[in-house]
C-alpha cells in the first residue's frame, strides 16, 4: 500500500502492525508527479493498495485508522 501525501501518524502505526505481511509507503506527489500521473491520482490523500504488483484497491479522502486497517486486512488475510 502507499499513501499519497498523508501525514497521519497512524499510518506508521498500521505499518508496524502489518510488518512482514505488507509494506506501507508514503509518496510525496510534489516530488513524484510521475507516479501520481501513472496511477491517476487527482486528489490527496489517496491510498492505493497493491497485491502482486497490481492495484487491488484505491480510495481518496481522509479515512480513520480503523477503516484503513480494514482495507488492508481484506487483502492480506
Amino acid at each position: 500500500m502507499w499513501a499519497v501525501q498523508d501525514d497521519r501518524p497512524y499510518l506508521d502505526q498500521i505499518a508496524g502492525e502489518v510488518a512482514g505481511r505488507a509494506t506501507v509507503a508514503k509518496v510525496n506527489v510534489d516530488e513524484n508527479g510521475d507516479l501520481s500521473a501513472r496511477f491517476g491520482i487527482r486528489s490527496i490523500p489517496t491510498l492505493v493498495v497493491f497485491k502482486d504488483g497490481r492495484v487491488v484497491d484505491q480510495t481518496t479522502g481522509a479515512l480513520p485508522k480503523d477503516l484503513i486497517r480494514s482495507l488492508l486486512q481484506k487483502h492480506i488475510a
